[in-house]
């Protein structure tokens, strides 16, 4: 059977969006296989309580691991058991959200079950009963077509290029006793969260990014203007020039090298289009660009373009967002 195995990030017991995108893929892949999709959650005490949600997704069991030796994402811990689950139950394929922590986890457990790896995949598909990846190279200037001779494959996915899907499968809980290894040489100290006053990028419904065309960090207060017009669930972006240049931190970086973004709206101010930021927010719902190059390259993905200098557009832009909000 080709059974698939999708693995639930969770944060503080708390299921992560990336979580509910790889179960639905892995459901949609199963499909294709002849199998079903279960999903695998690792943490401490009471993370079983949102487990059932993975259901919503796909997951037709969702097998739970809790453990004290389990919390704070420790990847030497998680790995060992992952692996253990997959020995286990023979499944063709495994995956991970390429996040920080999926990056860390996949490659260990595929080191450990000794099975082919696809980092990074954007699109999955099956063909006569294998398993065939789509994933970025050369920094997003080519796509590779992969496929796996041996099994099980291990995939990693890019957050917020496949979306999510609900099926409404049963989702039956099935607890088990995590094999804790031995001689655990990590452990979690300390968790220091970056303050912000914004959601993160990857999980906001608008996105205002700014690129080189802004010309500095003094002035950012124009897009964190419009940021506020458009309400709390916006957040700053940025492109990779910026963030090199240091005006900017890395966690607002979108693009190869740094996030991929699936917003309902994202404004690209100042920002020419290179190749490597359009692979990461190409997929945004509805795009607007903002640019005094009418051939800039960003242009050719936006659904709205503006050709303009940004600090004349963006006050105007702002106060007109901001008095339809206030119409209700």
């Amino acid at each position: 059977m080709g059974d698939v195995l999708a693995i639930a990030e969770q944060r503080d017991g708390k299921i992560r969006p990336a979580a509910n995108e790889v179960v639905t893929v892995a459901a949609a892949v199963a499909e294709g296989l002849g199998g079903t999709a279960h999903a695998l959650l690792l943490g401490g005490a009471g993370v079983e309580e949102n487990a059932g949600d993975l259901g919503n997704f796909g997951a037709e069991i969702v097998r739970v691991g809790e453990d004290p030796a389990l919390e704070g994402n420790v990847p030497e811990t998680h790995a060992a058991v992952i692996a253990e689950v997959v020995r286990s139950h023979g499944y063709s394929a495994v995956l991970f959200a390429a996040t920080a922590l999926g990056k860390d986890l996949a490659p260990r457990v595929a080191a450990l079950v000794d099975a082919p790896l696809a980092s990074d995949v954007t699109h999955l598909e099956t063909d006569g009963g294998r398993l065939v990846g789509i994933r970025p190279i050369y920094g997003g200037k080519a796509m590779a077509r992969v496929g796996f001779e041996a099994s099980p494959a291990i995939l990693s996915l890019r957050p917020n290029a496949f979306g999510t899907n609900g099926t409404r499968a049963d989702g039956r809980i099935e607890p088990f006793t995590a094999a804790i290894p031995d001689g655990v040489r990590t452990r979690i100290v300390d968790f220091q969260v970056a303050q912000s006053r914004s959601v993160d990028v990857s999980e906001a419904s608008a996105i205002v990014s700014g690129g080189r065309g802004m010309k500095g960090p003094e002035n950012w207060s124009l897009l964190e203007d419009l940021q506020s017009a458009l309400g709390p669930g916006a957040a700053l972006g940025a492109s990779r020039a910026v963030v090199d240049a240091g005006w900017r931190p890395h966690g607002e970086q979108v693009g190869q090298t740094g996030k991929t973004v699936a917003p309902k709206l994202y404004f690209a101010v100042g920002i020419s289009g290179a190749i490597q930021h359009l692979a990461g927010m190409r997929t945004s719902r509805t795009i607007v660009a903002i640019n005094k190059d009418p051939d800039a390259p960003i242009f050719a993905v936006a659904d709205y373009g503006i050709v303009g200098d940004a600090f004349e557009v963006l006050p105007r832009l702002t106060a007109g967002i901001a008095a339809l909000r206030a119409e209700g």
